[in-house]
């Protein structure tokens, strides 16, 4: 799955019982421990959460002078 660092251990290992979560940044990030000291572990993943695009807004042409 997927493989972060344990600051505890100080080196990479796989990450046990990893859930994905949306941080409050709208960033995507996994979430999980050690399998070796059971220390929590987290890694924040590439990419921001994506937002349904806004209607485009016609712009209208300025009234005519005259």
């Amino acid at each position: 799955m997927a493989e972060g660092y344990c600051v505890k251990c100080k080196a990479k290992r796989e990450i046990s019982n990893a859930v994905e979560e949306v941080m409050k940044n709208g960033r995507k990030a996994i979430k999980g421990t050690c399998p070796d000291c059971g220390v929590v572990m987290f890694k924040i993943l590439g990419g921001k959460k994506t937002a349904p695009a806004a209607a485009p807004v016609a712009q209208s042409a300025p009234p005519a002078q005259g």
